[in-house]
């Protein structure tokens, strides 16, 4: 992360199904790597001061210390909250406070690793969408075969069902990111399909695909299959939230069962654990360049302010990764970007 001297990020502590152990050690991880990193820790007072004093920060350092602070709140989202009832009864919640503080201008961003479907509730009731923008779409990065690239995929479960203008606007704001976020000149964005041909796919698909070659804005490259999602042959994926939450949730199964089953392979004989041995720092740094830690944090974009949903059950580390993506779209003006993007015309009809 490079530095910034106004860089100030609002954290939902308590959400998640680790609890604000995870998030607050996540943050003290953050403002080591950037000490111009200033973050708000939003949740119950007492029990973030008792786990700030594991790490040997106290109430009477605190009020001095510039990196970090306490937003007091009364309230949790609890990962079993309808988002209804989420909006209507916990407006003191450690989520909903940290949105308050992004539309407030207290804060650039907001991270929380808390329930999903309350914090995009909350996130469009509190931030409101960009002018022009229909709905908000969840954008993660993805592995590729290019072990130094990843493509961009959205709408990731915030949208089940959507139009074809709608999708044209995903292929928009996917753009943008990905322009900003890994300065990419012109991002292939291709719509997630049943098969490559023009021919195939619902009517609503090819609608979106006639819209997305028609901008010159755009680098519309075509249909791709699910096969293809890690092949390097787009910079953005478009697809609606069903299915494209489907095909994740399908892509992190079966890296789950490569890596269990790999390692059954290398401990079902002695010379299989021989073997093992001998390819471990190999299959170590493959799994590495795998780890879905390295990639947690999507993003709620299409609103007017950063949030970031990390998984539930985030690692240190992988929460650690949703503060650092917040950082970069701060840094790279996302909102703003997309805005402009929407201003210029090129997500017009």
């Amino acid at each position: 992360m490079s530095l910034n001297t106004d860089l100030t990020i609002a954290l939902d502590v308590m959400g998640g199904d680790q609890g604000p152990l995870i998030t607050i050690s996540s943050a003290i991880m953050a403002i080591n790597k950037q000490p111009n990193l200033h973050l708000i820790l939003c949740g119950d007072a007492i029990i973030i001061t008792e786990i700030l004093a594991r790490f040997k920060i106290t109430k009477e350092n605190l009020t001095t210390h510039k990196q970090l602070s306490i937003f007091p709140t009364s309230q949790v989202v609890l990962m079993s909250d309808k988002p209804i009832v989420a909006l209507r009864t916990k407006k003191d919640s450690s989520m909903r406070k940290a949105l308050d503080l992004v539309h407030e201008g207290r804060a650039q961003a907001c991270v929380s690793a808390g329930n999903t479907g309350a914090l995009f509730s909350m996130a469009h009731f509190v931030l409101k969408n960009i002018p022009g923008v229909e709905r908000p779409a969840l954008i993660s990065s993805l592995p590729t075969h290019d072990k130094d690239k990843h493509v961009f995929m959205l709408d990731l479960g915030a949208n089940v069902f959507c139009d074809s203008h709608v999708l044209y606007q995903f292929g928009v704001m996917g753009s943008v990111m990905a322009e900003q976020v890994d300065g990419i000149s012109k991002p292939r964005v291709a719509l997630l399909n049943m098969g490559e041909e023009s021919i195939k796919g619902s009517d609503h698909i090819k609608l979106a695909a006639l819209e997305l070659s028609e901008n010159k804005n755009i680098n519309y490259v075509g249909f791709i299959e699910g096969s293809d999602i890690f092949s390097n042959k787009a910079d953005v994926i478009v697809c609606d939230g069903f299915v494209g939450n489907v095909a994740l949730k399908t892509c992190e199964g079966v890296a789950r069962l490569v890596y269990q089953k790999s390692k059954t392979a290398f401990s079902a004989s002695l010379l299989a654990k021989l073997f093992g041995s001998l390819l471990k720092p190999s299959f170590k740094k493959l799994f590495k360049t795998m780890n879905p830690d390295q990639y947690n944090g999507a993003s709620l974009i299409g609103l007017r302010g950063i949030v970031v949903k990390s998984h539930g059950n985030a690692s240190s580390s992988a929460f650690l990764s949703a503060i650092e993506e917040a950082v970069k779209e701060v840094e790279r003006q996302v909102p703003e970007k997309i805005k402009t993007s929407f201003e210029d015309g090129f997500a017009g009809r």
